[in-house]
């Protein structure tokens, strides 16, 4: 036990920031038995929460099932109601706009169908599934849902594009899979969509109002995630941009529209949640593939992100 303590102690040194450990943490997110007694309709009378989960490129429905699964069993009796989202699942490399469309219409299909009274409205997005959802944000049909929204929860999403990878690699995969599934989304999030970069989808898109409707807004990232680079899904300034003169200024101007209503919210939260893996070493860790999806099927990292923190922005 005093050997423990004493790694601790020196572990505790080495960071260069403050740190708390799993171990140390006097209280959970959730302490609720996995099976408590059902709760009465009338404690749901503003409505449900709806939880919408959104997957990636190349992904599919069961992408976020390990999520909705920790979320369920941290928060046992809430009134949750999950829309796995499957419409796009058949063609990830369609352009965001074909995207959007077909979410918004799964989205409004499925609340219509089960006659559901909305109280509340998260979303959560894996990689370019977070595009999708901020591009949902900002269609006049979603205009009336805006007041109920809640958690913005993106796992490795590519908010600043992947413009600026420091992975040569996945850089020329990219571009081979873009050449040859001619897809509209990966051209978006390179920026090539468009000659003037102030013209492109994910320029316009930061333009548009969004984020700062949420209360909560929790950003994911990894720096052992290649396919997504870490100041992207943490939306924030890199090297590269800073030295790039010609498509560093619209950079930082996508960066100013993204966070400046979210500082200007008094109601809204911005939490940034950096995550490192213990991943062996395979030829998905060293490609960076293994980080991208460890925030989907690693029971672990799950585990303690709900119960330590994830729980909260869904009570």
């Amino acid at each position: 036990m005093f050997s423990f303590y004493k790694a601790k102690e020196e572990l505790f040194k080495e960071l260069s920031f403050q740190a708390s450990l799993y171990s140390d943490l006097p209280l959970l997110a959730s302490d609720l038995p996995y099976f408590p007694p059902e709760e009465d309709d009338e404690e749901f009378d503003d409505g449900i929460h709806l939880v919408v989960c959104v997957h990636g490129l190349d992904g599919n429905s069961a992408d976020l099932r390990l999520v909705k699964t920790f979320i369920e069993l941290g928060l046992p009796g809430s009134r949750l109601d999950f829309l796995m989202s499957e419409r796009n699942q058949a063609d990830t490399f369609a352009d965001f706009d074909a995207m959007t469309d077909r979410l918004l219409d799964e989205i409004i299909q499925h609340i219509q169908l089960y006659n559901l009274t909305i109280g509340r409205i998260s979303f959560i997005g894996h990689s370019l599934g977070n595009i999708i959802i901020r591009s949902v944000l900002t269609r006049p049909r979603f205009r009336c849902y805006l007041p109920k929204l809640h958690t913005f929860l993106s796992l490795s999403g590519p908010h600043l594009g992947t413009l600026y990878n420091n992975s040569t690699l996945v850089s020329t995969g990219l571009w081979l899979m873009q050449k040859l599934k001619k897809s509209g989304s990966l051209l978006q999030l390179t920026f090539r969509d468009h000659v003037d970069p102030r013209k492109t989808f994910l320029y316009l898109l930061s333009q548009k109002p969004g984020l700062q409707f949420f209360k909560n807004v929790v950003l994911v990232a990894s720096p052992q995630d290649r396919y997504v680079p870490f100041h992207s899904a943490r939306i924030e300034m890199c090297k590269t941009a800073l030295k790039d003169r010609t498509t560093g200024p619209v950079y930082t101007e996508m960066i100013n529209n993204l966070l400046q209503p979210l500082v200007e919210a008094k109601e809204c939260r911005l939490i940034r949640q950096n995550v490192f893996h213990a991943l062996p070493n395979t030829a998905n860790t060293l490609i960076g593939r293994a980080a991208h999806i460890a925030v989907l099927d690693s029971e672990l990292f799950l585990e303690k992100f709900f119960l330590v923190a994830g729980l909260n922005y869904f009570k």
